[in-house]
This record gives structure tokens, sequence and C-alpha cells, in this order.
């Protein structure tokens, strides 16, 4: 089996699962008791804040733990907006952002709220005058993913943040970071971020567990109310194994970063001088460090060439996994907003699939993948 789906999950690491072991059946405490199984959950919340501070340089307290991606997504989006909402009632985002941006946005939409949504051009990056054209003396909040899910193209985030930051201060600037931490170095307060959202089950920790770093003196308002756990951000019981699990793989991750980067990009660049050899295969977005270092995003020309027929054809035949566009969404795809932004003619809309990597891959892995598909793609294409 080769598992080339990676941005969609990950395996869970050796760390996190014996550490994940450890606080559901030994150290178990819930980590508001006032006793010493209580101290030990609540030690375990504590050293994992601390190692994700350390990695985004900034404040222990600027940490809060969520179940993932999308969630933090809420909060950051509908909170921040609700905090502001008297200042203004404009926001922009861009058109390929991860379903659970575009769906809390759209909702504020239906609400009231007036909606920029920016283009890219043919690699999947926002124009800059767009941005800055865009931005109003009402605009109140602002989110751009730093790595797109499905091509993995590059947001150019620092710059977006000093044209915002320009223009107004007090917009707030949200970045979801989803497909970007563990992958590359993060400074929210050097880049001008002021809300980051991140997942942990795409960096080998387990699925159910995320954080969102939220600046000092930056006000949202929490979205799930209860207990006033997270320092009343977001109520309920920490799921303190999963939040444990956390901490060891970002450790894991920045600890090895460079050279986890490098074996990634080789791979990368050695499976996309693979495919463009195929007739009738492409590859979206940028081909060198331009973009991220574990996506490669394919589309194949031919009647017979559908993303799930080509998908269930690696997996049964080849048995590679891979994905059909971005597997976040849900299980029954739509045409995916990121492909049309970046002008893909139509016939390919459907026909285009992803390779997603991680450091456990191999480059042994990355030649079977292409020799499965210089065998296969010419059988589908007729």
């Amino acid at each position: 089996m080769i598992y080339f789906d990676n941005s969609a999950t990950t395996r869970c690491s050796d760390g996190a699962l014996k550490i994940m072991q450890e606080a559901l059946q030994v150290n178990f405490g819930n980590p508001s008791s006032l006793h010493n199984m209580g101290y030990k959950g609540k030690d375990y919340l504590k050293t994992s804040r601390e190692i994700i501070a350390g990695i985004l340089k900034c404040q222990p307290k600027e940490i809060y733990f969520t179940s993932g991606g999308t969630e933090g997504n809420n909060l950051a989006i509908k909170g921040g907006v609700e905090a502001r909402k008297r200042l203004g009632n404009h926001i922009i985002t861009t058109k390929i952002e991860h379903a659970s941006v575009l769906n809390p946005v759209k909702a504020l939409e239906k609400q009231g709220f007036d909606v920029t949504y920016l283009g890219t051009d043919e690699y999947g990056v926002i124009d800059l005058e767009e941005l800055k054209a865009a931005i109003r003396p009402d605009t109140i909040f602002v989110s751009i993913m730093m790595v797109n899910n499905e091509i993995g193209s590059l947001q150019p985030i620092e710059e977006a943040a000093k044209i915002i930051k320009a223009a107004n201060p007090e917009i707030i600037f949200h970045v979801d970071a989803i497909q970007a931490f563990g992958k590359m170095n993060i400074i929210p307060k050097k880049m001008g971020m002021d809300i980051l959202t991140v997942s942990g089950h795409k960096i080998h920790g387990p699925k159910g567990s995320g954080f969102i770093y939220i600046k000092d003196k930056v006000r949202v308002v929490p979205q799930i109310l209860g207990g006033g756990h997270e320092n009343g951000m977001r109520s309920g019981t920490e799921n303190v194994p999963a939040i444990a699990a956390l901490g060891v793989v970002s450790k894991e991750a920045y600890d090895n970063l460079e050279a986890s980067r490098k074996h990634m990009y080789e791979m990368k660049f050695r499976l996309i001088e693979g495919l463009t050899a195929i007739d009738g295969v492409t590859v979206n977005g940028h081909h060198d460090e331009n973009s991220a270092p574990q996506i490669v995003s394919v589309s194949i020309k031919g009647n017979r060439t559908r993303a799930q027929v080509m998908l269930n054809a690696l997996q049964d035949t080849y048995g590679i996994y891979v994905s059909a566009g971005s597997a976040c969404s849900s299980n029954k795809p739509a045409i995916s907003e990121t492909l049309k932004s970046i002008g893909l003619e139509k016939d390919l809309l459907e026909r285009t699939i992803r390779f997603s990597f991680c450091p456990e891959n191999t480059m042994e892995e990355i030649e079977e993948a292409i020799k499965a598909m210089t065998e296969l793609v010419p059988m589908m294409v007729l």
C-alpha cells in the first residue's frame, strides 16, 4: 500500500499514540479537577501550549485548543466578525478557500455582510493589487489561506498583511495555515497575522485536534459557551489526549522541518518530472518552490479519466491511494472552485487528482506511482 493522501489525513505518529494512551489510561484526570490527577491533565495542556508557542514565537496565552481546522476557522471568522461588526460590514476572502472558511463567510453574507471574493492567477495565487483595491473604509475582516489544499499554491501572506495593515491596522487578518503548519516556518507576529488556525491530523496527530492562535489584544467572540475552558474562548472539557499528542507532533515536525521539506520537495519534483512526460497529463500550479512541498495536482485528458475512475484504478490495481481533488469537504465533491479560479479548461475540472506526501513517503514510492500512471493513463485516454 502506498498512501499519497496526506493532505486529507496522516498516520498518527508513534510518539502521538504513546502519549495519548498514557493520557487516556494513566493520567486521565479532568484538567479542571482540583486534585493530583487533574493537575497531571493540566500539565499536558501547559506543555503542549508552550511547545506550540515556542514554534510560533508567541505567548502561550495566545494559543487556544480546538477540535480542528473547521472549528478553528468558524471561531476565527464568526467570532472575529462579530467582535468588529459595529465598525463595518465588509469582509474579504478568496475564491479558493477551504469550505470551512467559505461556508462561514457565506453564512455571514446571508446575514447582510458584504463580501469580496478575490480571484487568482493561473497558478492559484492572489493579486496583491486586487486585494489593495478591495479594501474599503468599512472592511473589518480579511481571511486568506497560506497554502491551498488542492494545488499547493502559496499565498503572499506577509505582503498581504502589509497592505491590509497600511490601509487600516484595525482590520483583523486571519490565515488558515492548516496545510502550512509543520511544512514551513510561521511567525504570526512577524508576518502580520492576527489569527491563525491549525489542524492536528494533517501533521500526524489525531483527528479532532487543533489550535487557534489569537494575537493578544485581538478580540474574538467565543462561539461555544459553557464552563469557561481555554480562558473562556472555547468551553468544553479539553480533549487532553489529543492536545498532548498535538504538542508531540508539533515538536516532531519542527525538530525535523528542513530535512522533511527537502525530502518532500525532492519527491514532488521527481513526480512532476515523471508525470509531465506522459501524454495527456498536466500538473496544476507552480512546479517549483513557489508551491508547497507536499502537494501535486494532476489533470488528465481523455474520455475515461474522471477523477473517481482514476482514483479507483490506482487503488485497485496498484495499491496507491490518492484523492479526487480535496477529500476534506465530503465524499461527494463538487466542482472545485480552485480549479475554476486557475482557469483550468472545463473538460479537466472532473479529471483532476491530487497526490500529497508526508516525510514518511519514499522516492521508491514515487517511482512506483510514476510507473503506475505511465501504464494506466494510456489505457484511460481513449
